[in-house]
């Protein structure tokens, strides 16, 4: 509006200027043409201008439009409100930053660079990190490979059976398998059927993982989540009448191996049940992909972590403040803080390879996944895209929202030392409802990024 009245008010002393000069040189005939001009100038200028303030989703380009920052002393004093009457906060701690992403500017810190317990917003480290050194075209791969030769309908030789650490490999998956061995005549398999897991180091737990947790089975070749594929193998040629006289072994494939079949998942395809349901298994198979392009085979933690630590330097921050100790936030050695996690949100908003796949694959508000059931009947369902965190004492969310003005948040919140952990997920959704609600003698504003609009509130990727 502040930019419609300067050029309202130059056009007005331009046609003054004009005006004088044509009323000092011009003949009658063409002063009363030039003043017909000018009348319907006058016209058409403001009513184009009132259009274009009406319709800022005529566009999805990059444009303002009156795009003023929230007022953020407001905001912040909401906040502090609602920190300094909650009971909750007597007996455990939080650590809060909100950052406009529109703006560029940071809204809201509380502790915000004390380190805490990520519990599963650990994932989201994973997850940017994977999607930052991995693209997001990358395939988990399992495969069935052979040295020998096949005469008569018949293999004899060595049956590789490849691990990609693909979670998401299945029975489904295997039978496809066995349709395409068929499919090349191959009715006897004589020789060994042999495991390589040499995708990574042979450690099936992680570090600081509870003995007593429901924890996965960190396996590179895995078949239903579980550790025993070539068994699962040998049983399924044997159900599908092919003659099996083999033995067991582990070892790794050989370069002149001859592939027989493959299996793909795409990364998409590991981060939605990762992001949206908070899946363990497949964070940590992401984490030591991650892992194997960093530093090679076998993948390791700590090369995994290493990757993890260079994305931390890029964002501006000190690697040696935090703690990375798994890709799913499982173990009690990791520690984060809200400034982190908020530096990699900015990182991979204002990266395009970044985020279309991770806010397709984060939970929404009231609508699916671990948020399914949270943030009902407010201003912030399906507004609020975010990924929440769960441990013993400990929650979190981290994530993105568009506030009342069309400007674009991210926010993270971590509480620890809550025992009823209801209350910590309750303290942030009354945190997120501030973020989605209008504040008082806010300016109408709406800001259009290119390849995001904003629908009454809710972010859409285009």
């Amino acid at each position: 509006m502040i930019d419609f009245c300067y050029r309202l008010t130059f056009f007005t002393f331009l046609a003054f200027f004009l005006f004088t000069f044509f009323l000092t040189f011009v003949s009658e005939m063409k002063k009363l043409v030039f003043l017909s001009i000018l009348w319907a100038l006058a016209l058409v200028s403001p009513t184009y201008g009132q259009d274009t303030l009406r319709n800022p989703q005529d566009s999805t380009l990059r444009c303002s439009l009156g795009s003023a920052a929230l007022p953020s002393k407001e905001l912040s004093n909401l906040i502090d409100s609602l920190i300094a009457t909650s009971p909750l906060l007597d007996v455990s701690e939080v650590g809060i930053m909100v950052y406009d992403l529109t703006a560029d500017s940071t809204l809201y810190t509380y502790h915000h660079r004390h380190t805490l317990r990520p519990a599963s917003n650990m994932k989201l480290v994973t997850a940017i990190t994977a999607l930052d050194r991995l693209g997001g075209s990358y395939r988990f791969r399992t495969s069935i490979a052979y040295t020998g030769s096949i005469n008569q309908a018949s293999l004899v030789g060595d049956l590789y059976c490849v691990g990609g650490m693909d979670p998401r490999f299945e029975k489904e998956d295997l039978n496809i398998f066995i349709e395409q061995i068929k499919s090349i005549g191959i009715d006897t398999i004589r020789g060994r059927i042999i495991a390589d897991k040499s995708m990574k180091d042979a450690d099936l737990l992680g570090w600081g993982w509870c003995w007593d947790d429901d924890n996965p089975v960190l396996s590179p070749l895995l078949i239903s989540r579980k550790d025993n594929f070539t068994e699962a193998f040998v049983a399924a040629l044997r159900k599908a009448g092919i003659f099996v006289d083999v033995t067991m072994a582990e070892g790794k494939q050989p370069a002149q191996a001859t592939i027989l079949c493959a299996s793909y998942h795409t990364i998409d395809q590991i981060l939605l049940p990762m992001m949206k349901d908070s899946d363990n298994l497949y964070a940590e198979a992401l984490f030591y992909q991650i892992g194997a392009a960093a530093g090679g085979r076998p993948a390791t933690m700590k090369k995994a972590r290493s990757a993890v630590h260079q994305l931390i330097e890029r964002v501006g921050l000190k690697p040696e403040n935090y703690n990375i100790a798994d890709g799913s936030g499982l173990s009690l050695y990791n520690y984060l803080s809200p400034e982190l996690e908020v530096a990699l949100l900015r990182y991979a908003w204002n990266n395009e390879a970044i985020r279309p796949h991770l806010l397709f694959s984060l939970p929404i508000a009231g609508q699916d996944g671990t948020l399914s059931k949270r943030m009902r009947n407010t201003v912030a369902e399906g507004n609020v895209h975010a990924k929440t965190g769960t441990l013993k004492g400990v929650t979190t969310l981290a994530g993105y929202c568009t506030a009342p003005n069309g400007h674009i948040l991210c926010f993270s919140i971590m509480n620890q030392g809550v025992m009823q952990l209801s209350r910590g997920r309750d303290f942030q959704d009354q945190l997120c409802v501030l973020l989605c609600t209008p504040l008082v003698n806010e300016e109408d504003s709406v800001t259009v990024e290119e390849g995001v609009t904003v629908e009454e509130g809710v972010m859409i990727e285009q």
